[in-house]
This record gives structure tokens, sequence and C-alpha cells, in this order.
């Protein structure tokens, strides 16, 4: 087993021994996030309150044997004043594993810290059965967030489906809202994957969401095989041209789109993602859209309902591939709209941030079908798609 470290971002602790006020007395400013589930590792995040050094500790689940990644590749112990992260690879498909944080303090004193034992299943493309939950535009809404962990079961991976957030303009809301939203330690029971939504790159600090929130393969798309299905995140950028007087030049996802749509074009021929009887994509902007009327009147507020430019620089390849659903956020306003002639897949929109329009989907494939039903927060079913193995 090999593993690597992100560690530090932010501002200095006071030292010890400097003479300035009490450091905090509590290292560990969240709960270790697992994040990235892939089929022989995943990431685990954390934030601290002060200067530490920390580690992973994990093993099989009920096993005897525990591994430890603790070292850089610079011959550190990973350690950082705001942010620590820890990739571990090398690790079996499909098992189940336990995993805790230890922090002490690098300030000189003796504080030490250590989570209790986290369990996570490795991905397994070969598994017979797979499942998933899916959350999207919480937007800091700490009631519907609570909620929505507590009605969530555990699962193969929760796919966190963009708009995080209302936007970033002050960094000391990022750590909250993406490693505790509303105090919740969200990855127990099930690792937190990241689909990009557009309000989750407005801001003057998000560009720092990525020193946060790990992607498999650190980039903010991806794709994976998971049992008999296949899934691809795809980042849909802003809901605005790049030239919004808005964005204050902040943002440049035009070039993104395109380089998504390249990768499309070989991640859709590997062997494992071309063969899976269900191929699911997630992105925050829908692809398709109820009322598809022409172009928004950007100058004068308004904003695309649906991905336009992403349709034009993706559907064909969505298409040769063979893409069954889209599962998008972003309208704030359920839909399900099945496939036709024109859109051969079909497009499955879920709620707003509110406790009342809030929605969440369970998702669970097996050798007869790929089950998706969109439930509010009383448990009330509001959508029920079934889709057939191709």
């Amino acid at each position: 087993m090999t593993g690597s470290i992100t560690a530090g971002i932010g501002s200095v602790a006071l030292g010890a021994e400097s003479g300035e006020p009490p450091l905090p007395q509590k290292l560990m400013a969240t709960p270790a996030v697992v994040m990235a589930p892939r089929s022989d590792g995943v990431e685990v995040v954390w934030s601290v309150t002060r200067l530490c050094r920390g580690w992973v500790e994990w093993r099989l689940e009920g096993g005897a044997e525990t591994h430890r990644c603790a070292a850089d590749d610079f011959g550190f112990v990973p350690q950082g004043d705001s942010i620590l992260r820890v990739r571990l690879e090398g690790l079996e498909a499909g098992k189940k594993h336990e995993l805790r944080v230890v922090v002490e303090s690098g300030d000189g004193d003796k504080a030490r810290e250590e989570t209790a034992w986290k369990k996570f299943r490795t991905l397994d493309p070969a598994a017979a059965a797979a499942s998933f939950v899916v959350w999207n535009d919480t937007h800091q809404n700490d009631e519907t967030i609570r909620k929505l962990h507590e009605v969530t079961p555990s699962a193969d991976f929760l796919l966190w489906n963009g708009d995080t957030c209302n936007d970033w303009h002050k960094e000391e809301w990022l750590v909250p809202t993406l490693l505790h939203p509303a105090g919740q330690d969200i990855s127990a029971g099930r690792p937190v994957l990241l689909t990009w939504g557009n309000h989750d790159v407005r801001g003057k600090w998000a560009f720092r969401v990525k020193d946060m929130m790990a992607m498999p393969h650190g980039r903010p798309f991806y794709a994976f095989r998971n049992g008999p299905a296949a899934f691809i995140s795809l980042h849909t950028g802003e809901d605005k041209p790049d030239a919004h007087p808005g964005f204050a030049g902040r943002v440049a996802f035009q070039a993104l789109r395109a380089e998504q749509a390249k990768w499309l074009e070989k991640i859709t021929q590997l062997p494992e993602i071309k063969s899976a009887p269900y191929k699911v994509v997630f992105c925050h902007i829908p692809l398709r859209w109820i009322r598809e009327h022409g172009e928004p009147n950007f100058a004068g507020g308004g904003y695309n309902h649906f991905a336009r430019e992403c349709r034009a620089e993706w559907n064909d390849a969505l298409v040769k591939w063979g893409a069954q659903v889209v599962i998008s956020g972003h309208t704030h306003e359920e839909a399900w709209i099945p496939a036709d002639d024109r859109f051969p897949y079909g497009q499955l929109i879920s709620g707003g941030p509110k406790p009342a329009a809030a929605r969440w989907i369970e998702g669970k494939a097996d050798g007869e079908k790929l089950s998706l039903i969109m439930r509010d927060l009383d448990g009330k079913v509001i959508h029920d798609v079934k889709i057939s193995p191709a």
C-alpha cells in the first residue's frame, strides 16, 4: 500500500512558546471526510485548528493488522495548519475497510487526538450489484442538510451533485460547508463524490474548493465502474458565458468543456466503461430541460436552465456510448424527461435547497434493472425510474 499527501492552506497558528494568546485546545476542526472512492482506495480530508501533523491508519474491517499512511513524497509526515489530505492507494477492490485519523500538535505541546474508526468499502467493478445516493443544490441550508443526512441510507457512495453553497465570497465558509455541513459527518457510511455546480465556482474564494474536495484522479471530471454500472461525472461550469461581468474574469469554462469532449471520446471506449449494462451520467446543469426556449438575456439577469454549450460538445459522444440517463440538479424543480428519438437518454432532475423542495435519489443496480427512486424529505416517492440493462 502506498499513499500520497497534500497538506496546508490558510494562516499559520500562533506558536505555543510565542507569548501570544493560548493555542486552541482542540486540534481537529471537522470529521475525517472519506472522499473520492476508487476500487483501490479513497482520499481522506479534514481540517485542523492550528499547525498539526497527522496521518491515516487503516485495516480490513475486523482485521488484526493495521497499516499507517504517514509519509509524503518529500519524506515529511503530513502536516499543515488548515487542511490535511491523505490518499490511500493499493487497497483491495470491494473489500470492507475501516480507518481513523491521528493528529498531533506541531507547536511543541503534547496535544494529540484520534478519531473513532470509520467504515467504508472500496468500489468493485466486478460486483453483482451497486448502490448510490444523490444530493444536490443544498446551498448551505442547514435544515435541509441535517434532514438529508438523517434519511439517506448507507451506500457505495454519496454523489453531491453540485451547488454545495450560494457563493464563496468569504474564505471562512469553505471548511464548514464542505467538510462539516450543518455539523454532520456526511461521509459516515457513504464516501463522498462531488460533481461541481455553477454556484461552487462563484466568488473570489471559489478556487480553494479543489483544495478540500478530492477528485478520484485530480480533475473535476471522472469516470468509474462499480458493479454493473458505469458512471461519468462532468463539470458543466457556469450558467452564463465566461465573459459575463458578474464573474469578474475569474472563470474559463469553455476550454474545460472542450477538454471534456475529447476526454469523453476516449473514456467511453475503455472496456470496463463501454461494456457496462448501465450507463449513468452525473452533471449539475441538466443537458435537457422541459422548457427549451431561445438563448436567455444574460445582460438582463437571465441564465441557462440547461447546459447548451455542454450538450453541443458532449451529446454525440454520450449517444455513441449509449448513455441511458443523465442525473442533474440546478433548476430547483424536479423533472423526469424520458428518452426520445432525438435524445436516447432520459434526464432526471432533482429538487432545491429549501426543505419543502429538497429531494434525494437512491440508485440500485443489479442484473435485472437500474432503479432510480427520488423522494422528498418525508419519504414520499416523487419519481420511480426503472432502466433495463443494455
